[in-house]
């Protein structure tokens, strides 16, 4: 028999082994519209697997079915990837190319689906984002946790538009 766990802001349910699976900050769960709760904190840890992603941000939204995301990549990866591929261009031109979004979003899902996400635990769409989640910009807690609520401001346009 299961049962559910929630003890100082940390979500998790407990196993029938005893032991207990962690599923995410209270804090930072939400709903979508089909009535699926997401926990951000466990996919972005996933999609930070990927060598070419340095920073990852989830967002839904309650009135959609599906997820989307603000991706910082790793500059020095995306930059060797251009050059083997023969694109000269800046990191910052790079993180606005169709090519290289659609080439992140398809190894981020990739990622999703060998860790074994729900379908509605993957994000649908992406935005490349060139400067770093920091303290310094305010995007960032001292102990380098996302302010969710912070970068969903600072991001409120391209988020909303992810989701159309």
């Amino acid at each position: 028999m299961s049962s559910d766990l929630n003890l100082a802001g940390i979500c998790g349910v407990g196993i029938r082994n005893g032991t207990l699976n962690i599923i995410g900050r209270k804090k930072s769960i939400f709903k979508l519209s089909q009535g699926e709760y997401v926990a951000p904190d466990k996919i972005e840890n996933i999609y930070i697997k990927s060598p070419y992603v340095a920073q990852a941000f989830v967002h839904g939204d309650g009135l959609k079915s599906c997820i989307v995301g603000i991706i910082v990549p790793d500059e020095e990866i995306l930059m060797g990837w251009a050059t083997e591929n023969s694109l000269s261009k800046t990191f910052n031109e790079l993180c606005h190319n169709e090519h290289v979004k659609d080439m992140i979003l398809k190894d981020i899902v990739a990622r999703g689906k060998e860790a074994k996400l729900a379908s509605f635990e993957q994000v649908k769409n992406i935005k490349l984002h060139s400067e770093l989640f920091s303290v310094e910009n305010g995007l960032l807690t001292p102990t380098l946790k996302s302010k969710r609520l912070t970068v969903q401001k600072r991001f409120a346009k391209e988020l909303h538009q992810l989701l159309i």
